[in-house]
């Protein structure tokens, strides 16, 4: 059942219900408690009493906000910045998203044809779209070239036909399911470089670092190197660093290192450096 406080499904896909999550629910619990719990303080700091006279602080202790004993604001604050986080990504999903989304679905008035790499069939699509989410797409739509074409059509030579179809699936409902973007993040990532995609980048940016791990680094520190994305690569060097034995020692850095001559210099220095400074403190 979708929440309809912190789903990430966009609000014009959303349906029709007043429904939270157990997180939110607890948080909102929460905080009525601490609301309570202050109400229920500021009353008795009303009240006459001979301790209110005592200057050693005795009265203000039993207030929640004086309490060395952990309070549920710290609860409150964590869940209120969980929250900030979620609102902001939705205003990104939100200026991203058009009225295309039926579009995608239903195919309506498609009037340019996507070529995928692998000679896979042609995937309709709209060019204004196109346009509007990528600044190379819609210098490749004002060309002359494909302005004259008896049928508009673009070839992405470096997708496939599955790869094609997730990143139209992104472009038109500004997500993607995580099977579909685990198994195409790499390609994903360097065709959003490559055109211009920066929203696409970014989703598939956090997704390799929050799944950053021995078996995908190489993959990351490689793909990484193909964009743009400096954070995305000094992140991944550091893994190796931290992990040296358990990767340069294995099979698949020995293909890596094959056609990586750079990077594997990259990491020895990066390694070598880390060294150093920990002698130096």
């Amino acid at each position: 059942m979708d929440c309809s406080i912190c789903t990430t499904i966009p609000s014009i896909l959303r349906p029709p219900r007043n429904t939270i999550c157990g997180s939110c629910y607890e948080g909102a619990r929460t905080t009525i408690e601490l609301l309570k719990k202050l109400e229920d303080s500021k009353e008795v700091h009303d009240k006459p009493s001979d301790k209110s006279t005592v200057n050693n602080g005795s009265s203000l202790s039993a207030s929640p906000l004086f309490s060395c004993e952990p309070q549920p604001l710290e609860k409150v604050i964590k869940w209120m910045k969980k929250m900030k986080e979620t609102e902001e990504e939705q205003k990104k999903r939100i200026v991203f998203l058009s009225s295309f989304v039926s579009g995608f679905q239903e195919q309506l008035h498609a009037d340019i044809h996507l070529i995928p790499g692998d000679d896979g069939p042609p995937i309709p699509a709209h060019r204004a779209l196109l346009a509007s989410k990528s600044e190379i797409f819609k210098n490749i739509l004002d060309s002359d070239g494909c302005k004259t074409a008896p049928e508009y059509a673009i070839t992405l030579q470096e997708l496939s036909s599955e790869q094609l179809q997730a990143l139209l699936e992104f472009l038109y409902t500004g997500t993607l399911a995580s099977d579909k973007l685990e198994k195409h993040v790499y390609a994903l990532f360097v065709a959003a470089d490559k055109y211009m995609i920066h929203y696409l980048q970014e989703f598939c940016e956090q997704h390799m670092l929050r799944s950053l791990d021995i078996s995908s680094v190489l993959d990351v520190l490689d793909v990484s190197d193909l964009g743009s994305s400096k954070l995305l690569k000094e992140a991944a060097l550091g893994f190796v660093v931290r992990n040296m034995d358990d990767i340069v020692f294995s099979d698949k850095y020995e293909a890596f290192s094959q056609k990586n001559h750079h990077l594997c210099v990259q990491i020895t220095r990066a390694f070598l450096t880390e060294a150093r400074n920990k002698r130096r403190d």
